[in-house]
């Protein structure tokens, strides 16, 4: 058997071709990087002429970016539910910043809307409009759920966030502006029952299919897609009250097939799993919509938290498997008590 000679000038001239191979694409990836950055960094003018409409301004994202709007010198409209609401925004902001009661489900309360906004924004139209309105409760299994209780939640997280979008885009066809839709993780990967992720995944689907509708009109569509943040929505109070109100609907049969236990480990579980997520700095949230809207060329989708970047949208990724093993470590089994009491009799009889 004869063996092929290797010479030093044949490794080295290998290893540098290797070498210039990496080299190469490391420098391709530096520079896109690069440029990326910078064509994001571009920014539009003229903020004091440009106006904004919110929806969900009494507190958390919608609030705090309101505000932070406001500084910058946007004509800001804030939607708020409650009088309350209205009148704590007004106090924290500049007299430049206007509010409205408003409410998503309520088609005569956006025609409202639609109608003073117009009157604010003349011949300039609608630059932006951010749909942050949202509520989160009922959650839990999917069998404590009855049809009303998607409703609830489909109601204003989508079909609210249709109507709303719909009425404005006249206006923001005239401004050739910007919509923002607040998603969630959520919407890319479902975690519990009820209508929240499914109100969420609706709210992607509706932003793809805007966005490149929209495209041919000069009118950008952007998707908010936050990982767990400390606001109203993740309200532990809230959500374990409304979790304890399906648990007492139930029938025994299926309370039984839970086990005695199951009610208090979910809620312990849920516990621990929002206090290791839930971040308070709902900045990070906001300053993806300022960007949203601020940017010459605005992502399509931003996913704030460390959390939806290192976990949740990742595991979308992966097969269902994975994220379905995942998602059984954080939640407590099911034990049936009519199984348990099945094998007693088994072992009994034997």
């Amino acid at each position: 058997m004869v063996f092929p000679v290797v010479s030093e000038e044949n490794i080295l001239l290998d290893f540098f071709q290797a070498h210039l191979a990496l080299s190469c694409i490391l420098i391709s990836v530096t520079a896109i990087a690069i440029a990326w950055f910078i064509r994001d960094s571009f920014k539009v003018e003229d903020f004091d002429q440009k106006h904004v409409f919110i929806t969900g301004c009494d507190s958390g994202f919608g609030n705090l970016v309101a505000r932070q709007l406001d500084q910058k010198g946007f004509h800001i409209i804030a939607a708020c539910l409650t009088e309350k609401g209205e009148s704590e925004l007004k106090a924290a902001a500049s007299p430049r910043l206007k509010t409205v009661l408003f409410n998503v489900t309520d088609s005569p309360s956006i025609e409202s809307a639609v109608e003073f906004v117009r009157a604010e924004v003349g011949e300039r139209g609608l630059w932006g409009l951010i749909n942050n309105a949202g509520r989160s409760t009922p959650i839990g299994p999917t069998e404590w759920m009855q049809l009303e209780d998607f409703k609830k939640v489909l109601d204003v997280n989508l079909i609210g966030l249709i109507d709303v979008t719909l009425k404005f885009l006249p206006l923001l066809k005239k401004a050739q502006g910007r919509v923002v839709n607040v998603a969630s993780i959520l919407g890319r990967l479902a975690l519990n029952g009820g209508g929240y992720c499914l109100s969420k995944y609706g709210v992607e689907a509706f932003s793809d299919s805007l966005r490149r509708d929209m495209q041919h009109f000069g009118v950008k569509v952007s998707i908010i897609e936050p990982g767990f943040f400390k606001t109203g929505v993740t309200r532990l109070d809230l959500i374990e009250a409304d979790l304890q109100r399906l648990w007492n609907r139930l029938p025994e049969e299926v309370k039984h097939s839970y086990g005695p236990k199951f009610f208090d480990e979910y809620v312990k579980a849920q516990d621990f799993s929002m206090g290791l997520l839930c971040s308070s700095d709902i900045s990070k949230v906001t300053s993806c919509m300022q960007h949203a809207l601020t940017a010459r060329h605005p992502r399509t989708r931003y996913s704030p938290g460390w959390d939806a970047k290192l976990i949740w949208i990742p595991l979308s990724y992966l097969p269902a498997f994975i994220a379905d093993f995942t998602v059984a470590v954080l939640l407590p089994v099911p034990k049936d008590d009519r199984k348990s009491h099945a094998n007693q009799v088994g072992v009994a009889n034997t």
